[in-house]
């Protein structure tokens, strides 16, 4: 059985990890040219996530570049009432560590044999077990796993389903080497994350691994073409922060510092989701993983649900190696109640942190009762 992995994401090589450790061979295409082509965002809490990787055979090695310090939590109103402050002990487990996604994609690359995954080929279409790419070449598959991501092209083979946006809009910034530049700042975010919600938008800063803050500014409540009607000047970082600063009427002079202290990266983000409950009829050939198959509110669940996905997968098919029918179907069947159910809990946060009340919402979200 020849599997082809399109997408080498989180949950594309946890599938191919899964596969290896298992004896099954497969191969994954990937449009970037290689694993350093791009940044690949912040920290990443992984929590569920953990038992892919124990599956993987690989939770020593998470272990060992985890940051159960990035557990930290500090959440405020935008009047700079601390409303939540939660200190990680140095022994405490690491039920939901934070590490960086580059290094969690490192570690998954490196488990792998260096031929598994084939870089610089995007896909362009796929029929009758054959796979087309860009430059025009093509690869010939029986089982094909679309593991390429929000914008994914393999899921219309399956579902006309696609990603709408739901009202909100993100600014990326940051500041390098805070404990430097800014210690002051540095000790006011913390080790972890640093919440400011109220007022239809919010703040949040991470502490990521190599020392940066990144700073995501979001707005709720907003148009798709809201960037455009915003007033930020993205082509000039520093009036882009002043005007960023200038949407947060009201909030305590310490946040609107954050700003005014990060560098010239200035990234906008619209947020889209694929509907909640998404299924599709199984097909013996062709199934997706990660965002590709479920993109659900930025809340914290997404990059579990594609390790765990991949994993799973794998498990499936090594469970049922003479058919692939009925390993397609038993992963989908777990992992459309599964991700269903985190999506849901990913709407729920969404709907509270577009609450005008949202600090206090999420106070009780965190301490129930």
């Amino acid at each position: 059985m020849t599997i082809t992995i399109v997408g080498a994401g989180l949950g594309g090589l946890a599938l191919a990890r899964v596969l290896h450790v298992n004896g099954i061979d497969a191969v994954v295409y990937e449009r970037e040219t290689s694993r350093a082509a791009r940044g690949q965002g912040g920290m990443l809490d992984i929590h569920s996530g953990q038992r892919a990787l124990r599956v993987a055979g690989l939770i020593d090695q998470f272990h060992a570049i985890a940051r159960g310090e990035g557990q930290d939590m500090r959440l405020l109103e935008p009047d700079g009432t601390l409303l939540l402050q939660e200190d990680t002990p140095e022994d405490a487990p690491l039920a939901r560590p934070e590490v960086d996604r580059a290094d969690l994609r490192n570690l998954l690359l490196d488990s792998l044999p260096e031929d598994m995954v084939r870089w610089g080929h995007a896909y362009e279409s796929a029929d009758n077990g054959l796979l087309h790419f860009a430059d025009g070449s093509s690869a010939t598959y029986d089982l094909l796993v679309g593991a390429d991501g929000a914008q994914s092209r393999v899921r219309a083979l399956l579902t006309d389903a696609r990603p709408a946006h739901i009202g909100q809009n993100v600014v990326e910034v940051g500041i390098p080497d805070i404990d430097r530049t800014h210690p002051d700042l540095a000790a006011r975010v913390g080790r972890g994350n640093y919440w400011v919600l109220g007022n239809g938008l919010s703040l949040a800063a991470q502490r990521n691994g190599d020392g940066r803050v990144r700073i995501g500014l979001n707005f709720y409540n907003t148009a798709e073409d809201w960037f455009t009607t915003s007033g930020i000047p993205f082509d000039d970082p520093a009036a882009a922060r002043a005007r960023l600063i200038e949407l947060l009427p009201g909030w305590d002079p310490r946040f609107t510092a954050l700003i005014a202290a990060c560098d010239d990266t200035v990234v906008p983000r619209s947020i889209t989701t694929l509907p909640v409950g998404l299924t599709w009829a199984s097909s013996p050939d062709l199934t997706l993983v990660g965002d590709a198959a479920h993109l659900m509110p930025p809340a914290g669940e997404g990059a579990n649900m594609a390790l765990l996905d991949g994993a799973l997968l794998g498990l499936a098919l090594a469970a049922h190696p003479a058919d692939r029918s009925a390993a397609v179907e038993e992963y989908e069947r777990e992992m459309f109640e599964r991700t269903s159910a985190a999506a849901r809990m990913s709407a729920q946060i969404q709907e509270i942190l577009t609450s005008p009340d949202a600090s206090r919402r999420m106070l009780a979200f965190f301490q129930p009762g």
